[in-house]
Parts: structure tokens; C-alpha cells; sequence
């Protein structure tokens, strides 16, 4: 089980203040090794209670509340990874499981039992609690990121575009899923991601964007969007 302690901070932004910040960061932090040359594919599978318990709790600001995905990089991978997000005030912990592409496929269907299977106690905590609160799967959100890190305080910033999602699938590694877009596809959600303290130099860059803080969460987005389709 990896496991990631950290504050986070988001900003709705538009792709011109993307272009320019991307820009200046790549002078002065690392881009992620993923990135290439336009960034990287990130597809996660959330999951919720039968009544849309972390749905509601994160749309209503719940200061205590948590996330349940499985997410992939690439489709065609042979590993999936199953990670539980808890957030209380500022600071957020996400713990993550590498499970194989066969267990994802299952998991992926509702189908929790190839948890046991798996040493870490992560896995048996999960297993136990989508089973007793009835976790199902409800939406696939994908998108486009560019990322950038420097070492200190295991600072993360990412820009998080063409953002799209689905209810009517829930096969994480299918090679093609109909996605429709939940945000304008102009707007991109930045991520400040760090232990303890933001670096100075990388604050005085991002408050250049002149964008006040937001709560934006995707997969809030995603569920608004068919709430809306439904009525």
C-alpha cells in the first residue's frame, strides 16, 4: 500500500493561464516523467453508497468524508490501482493498492471478493467497508493532466483538462467508452499539492493566476451532469 499525507489547494483557471503558468513552472520545478509532450491520461472509476452518501457529503462540504476510485493510466495496462481518499479539514490522506487487471475487471463489476486475496490490510478495510455500506460502481471521469513536482515538501502542481465522464459503462479498461464533457472544455482545474508548507517561490507563481480557491471536485461534476440528464 502506497500512502500520500497532504494539503490541497484548487483553482478553476482558463487554458490561456494554463499555457502561462505551465510555462513559468517548467522553469523552475521537474515535470512529471509521465507527462510528454501534452500531458497524460488519468481514468478513475468511483464508486458510492446505494444513496449516494460521499456524493452528497462532498457536494455539502462535509468537513470528514471519503472517495472510493479505481484508476488506470493507460487501458490496455495489466494493473489498475484501488485508492481511498480521506479528507478532514485541510489536509487530505489518500491510500492507493496495485491490484491486477483481472481483480480490476471484477471489482469493476461490483465484484469485491478477490480483495481477501491480497495480503495488505488496505485491501481487507476496503473489501469490508464497500461491502457493508453497499459501495456500487457509478461513473467512469476521465481527463487530461500535466504535472509538475519539486522534491521539497513533495510538492505536486497539476493541470487537470478535457475533462469527460460516463454512467453507462463502468469497464475502467475498455479501449472506448461515450464520455460526455461535465466542464467547458476552455476551463482547466489546478491542483497545488504539499506537506506542511508551499514553497515561496512556487506560491509567488500561482498567485499570479488571480484565481480565488474553489471546492471542485470531478467526480462531483461528473455526478451533477447526469443528475441534470435525469430531469
Amino acid at each position: 500500500m502506497n500512502q500520500v499525507l497532504r494539503e490541497e489547494k484548487k483553482f478553476l483557471i482558463n487554458v490561456e493561464d494554463f499555457l502561462k503558468l505551465s510555462h513559468k513552472l517548467d522553469g523552475v520545478m521537474i515535470q512529471d516523467g509521465h507527462n510528454g509532450t501534452h500531458g497524460y491520461i488519468i481514468r478513475s472509476l468511483y464508486f458510492d453508497t446505494v444513496y449516494d452518501r460521499d456524493y452528497f457529503e462532498k457536494d455539502a462540504g462535509t468537513e470528514i468524508r471519503r472517495k472510493i476510485r479505481l484508476r488506470v493510466y493507460d487501458p490496455s495496462a495489466d494493473f489498475a490501482m484501488l485508492e481511498m481518499k480521506q479528507k478532514q479539514g485541510n489536509r487530505q490522506l489518500k491510500r492507493s493498492l496495485r491490484v491486477s487487471r483481472e481483480d480490476g475487471l471484477a471489482i469493476s463489476r461490483g465484484d469485491y471478493s478477490s480483495l481477501l486475496g491480497y495480503k495488505d490490510p488496505f485491501a481487507a478495510e476496503c473489501y469490508g467497508m464497500m461491502k457493508t455500506k453497499c459501495y456500487l460502481p457509478v461513473t467512469i471521469v476521465e481527463y487530461h493532466r500535466k504535472a509538475f513536482i519539486a522534491k521539497e515538501n513533495k510538492i505536486r502542481v497539476t493541470f487537470d483538462n478535457q475533462i469527460v465522464a460516463t454512467e453507462s459503462c463502468f469497464d475502467v479498461f475498455s479501449p472506448k467508452l461515450n464520455m460526455n464533457p461535465v466542464l467547458d472544455r476552455f476551463d482547466v482545474v489546478l491542483e497545488v499539492k504539499y506537506n506542511g508548507f508551499l514553497l515561496d517561490y512556487i506560491r509567488r507563481l500561482i498567485n499570479q493566476v488571480d484565481r480565488s480557491e474553489i471546492s471542485v471536485s470531478k467526480y462531483v461534476l461528473a455526478r451533477q451532469n447526469a443528475y441534470r440528464t435525469r430531469l
